[in-house]
């Protein structure tokens, strides 16, 4: 996928909403949304009334980097969720969620998703006994995601495992961290994906 070169502290001010994008520091007084919780730039500091078009930009925007996708990876999503059964909006954060490299994230193998990414493309995850490499592959129910067993003492899972206490593996998966490994229960329904968007405003400013 593109490479953010910009400080991705900026990201989580411009979408007013803390996206951990940093792992542990997210957690910590250093945080720079925690210090400067308004818009990067000159004006940001401004009141700013946004058109309806804007509000629309804004949520997509805020789901896309909430994932750490590049746009052309999030539109594709959205065509394959357009052609879903479910609502658009509901199985394009379904296809998001089930990201192999979201999954580390969530059963807390990683302390950001970008980290995940990271693990996934150096071969450090299997999926079912198998190595996998490509973060945008989709786990299905009853698949196993485990870490490597050469890459367990890795400082940077071991420091992920130690503090996933932050936050909980979501309900639709199991998490057996004395195994480094975990299961896919079933697949998330929507009350079970935390991402704070507004999905609807997603489908209506692709839908124009």
């Amino acid at each position: 996928m593109s490479c953010v070169n910009d400080s991705v502290c900026k990201l989580c001010r411009r979408e007013n909403l803390k996206l951990f994008l940093k792992g542990d520091r997210c957690y910590t007084d250093k945080c720079a949304f925690e210090r400067r919780p308004y818009p990067p730039g000159q004006h940001g500091q401004s009141r700013l009334k946004f058109s309806e078009f804007a509000l629309q930009l804004r949520e997509k925007q805020k789901t896309k980097r909430w994932y750490g996708v590049s746009e052309k990876q999030f539109r594709r999503y959205f065509k394959e969720a357009s052609r879903s059964k479910e609502l658009t909006g509901t199985a394009l954060l379904k296809n998001l969620e089930t990201r192999l490299d979201n999954v580390v994230y969530s059963l807390g193998y990683a302390n950001s998703r970008r980290e995940a990414r990271q693990l996934v493309k150096h071969n450090h995850i299997l999926l079912n006994g198998k190595r996998a490499n490509i973060p945008s592959i989709s786990v299905c129910k009853g698949d196993v995601v485990q870490v490597a067993e050469k890459s367990r003492e890795q400082s940077r899972v071991l420091s992920a495992v130690q503090s996933v206490a932050r936050r909980s593996v979501p309900a639709w998966l199991e998490a057996d961290h004395a195994q480094f490994k975990g299961t896919v229960k079933e697949l998330p329904v929507r009350e079970e994906i935390t991402v704070p968007s507004e999905e609807n405003m997603v489908v209506e400013y692709y839908s124009r």
